[in-house]
């Protein structure tokens, strides 16, 4: 209708109604564009919402998980202190030192919750997300090996695999199954089981007690061991530090702050 009533116009030279059409034109023209700016903005920022949501949501998974595991390494390091102990004693009694020597050689591991930001990333959108979470270089935690290096370092660890060596096998089995680890309702250990009901001859914790008393490095190799629990203690509780200033950025009214998306 108003290309008919331009073309009209133009026919009869009528310049001030082509003025007002050519104005209306554009400014509808105008109008169509913001419009539809204005919805890919809003469809931005509920997609950027969700995923901020999302990302909150994994990352106290992760503080809930790596608390556990937190955990489970203090009660690793309270087994290894028994050891030490039981070690420097003049008749330790036989079980509780097979069993402790052999708890403060276990290891667990945590892996990053990383499907939301694996999306974020394949789809381009990080830009979406708080602009202090993008600029601050939070999403490094997505590839973070904490956990990881702390479990390699005791595997690695001479202490382990001496224990582990001297150790007779079916005691090692019975030590898994009864006694080993603790485990919350989705599977995540978070330290040791209390009852430890083990069928085991006085006869056979005798023998396995002595074999680790008779090995002049054990003990050495204890002391050095610490400093692998030590150090995955440490980054867990650095770890768990970062973990909840993420939160405090993804979640603006933790803090009270808004904060707006990167540009």
């Amino acid at each position: 209708m108003i290309l008919q009533r331009l073309t009209t116009a133009l026919r009869k030279q009528d310049w001030f109604t082509v003025l007002i059409e050519t104005l209306i034109v554009v400014l509808g023209v105008f109008l169509g564009l913001q419009l539809g700016n204005w919805n890919e903005e809003q469809a931005d920022m509920r997609r950027g919402s969700a995923y901020t949501q999302r990302l909150a949501v994994d990352i106290r998974t992760d503080i809930r998980d790596r608390s556990n595991l937190l955990a489970y390494y203090d009660a690793v390091n309270d087994s290894a202190e028994r050891a030490i102990v039981l070690l420097n004693s003049d008749s330790p009694d036989p079980r509780e030192l097979v069993v402790n020597a052999y708890r403060a050689t276990e290891y667990a591991n945590h892996q990053p919750t990383r499907a939301t930001w694996d999306e974020i990333v394949s789809s381009g959108d990080i830009g979406l997300l708080p602009s202090d979470f993008v600029e601050d270089g939070w999403g490094a935690y997505f590839t973070d090996v904490t956990a990881d290096n702390a479990a390699q370092n005791i595997l690695a660890s001479p202490f382990r695999q001496r224990v582990r060596r001297t150790i007779p096998h079916d005691i090692q089995s019975a030590i898994r199954e009864s006694c080993g680890d603790k485990r919350d309702e989705i599977g995540n250990v978070t330290g040791f089981r209390s009852d430890c009901n083990l069928d085991i001859p006085d006869e056979a914790w005798a023998i396995a007690a002595e074999a680790l008393l008779s090995d002049p490095d054990l003990l050495p190799d204890l002391r050095l061991h610490f400093s692998s629990i030590s150090s995955a203690r440490g980054d867990l509780i650095g770890s768990l530090y970062s973990l909840q200033q993420a939160i405090g950025v993804l979640d603006p009214a933790s803090t009270g702050t808004k904060r707006a998306p990167a540009q």
